[in-house]
């Protein structure tokens, strides 16, 4: 069996039609820089792109006459792999951060986590709580809901509770959305 080598940058392929791909019997032609031709017969458009050393590139055939392009091939394929990742880039999604209780955890241990709690919500990330009982501690269900209860109290300016704490197994989960916009 041969196996294909994986590359972290591989190349997509963005197909676009052009040239004599292009068959519609009237297109609304613009030039390089996105400046109105006029309508024309694609064969038409296509000997002025031919004139100009250029190519003739489709950019929507959805449009009542289609829209096509008078520019180089390759530069209109890196324009518009460079607009995908910008957009990629922009639509960042909102993380979800989990952060880990006990029940019976010293007061300096819940003030660390409650901090980072707030950090999280003030950055605009979700944060999961979990809160872990051990060996016979499960006994004490009442503490911790208690420790969920302070911590909604003292984040309830910057989070708001969309899921509620709920008992699975030996664990309390809960989750925190954040208020208003991200830093």
């Amino acid at each position: 069996m041969i196996r294909k080598k994986y590359s972290k940058n591989k190349n997509e392929q963005i197909y676009v039609k052009a040239n004599h791909q292009i068959r519609f019997p009237v297109v609304r032609v613009l030039n390089e820089y996105g400046e109105s031709l006029g309508e024309m017969s694609s064969n038409e458009a296509l000997e002025k792109a031919m004139e100009q050393g250029s190519d003739l590139v489709l950019i929507t055939e959805k449009a009542d006459p289609p829209v096509v392009k008078i520019i180089e091939l390759s530069k209109f394929k890196y324009q518009l792999k460079k607009k995908n990742s910008d957009t990629r880039k922009k639509s960042k999604t909102a993380e979800l951060k989990e952060l880990r209780f006990t029940p019976f955890m010293g007061e300096a241990d819940f003030e660390v986590r409650n901090r980072k709690v707030k950090e999280f919500l003030e950055k605009g990330n979700k944060v999961k709580l979990t809160l872990t009982f051990k060996g016979r501690q499960i006994v004490r269900k009442d503490l911790g809901f208690e420790v969920f209860e302070r911590i909604f109290q003292s984040n309830a300016d910057l989070g708001k509770v969309s899921l509620p704490p709920k008992l699975i197994g030996k664990k309390i989960q809960a989750q925190l959305d954040p208020i208003g916009k991200k830093k």
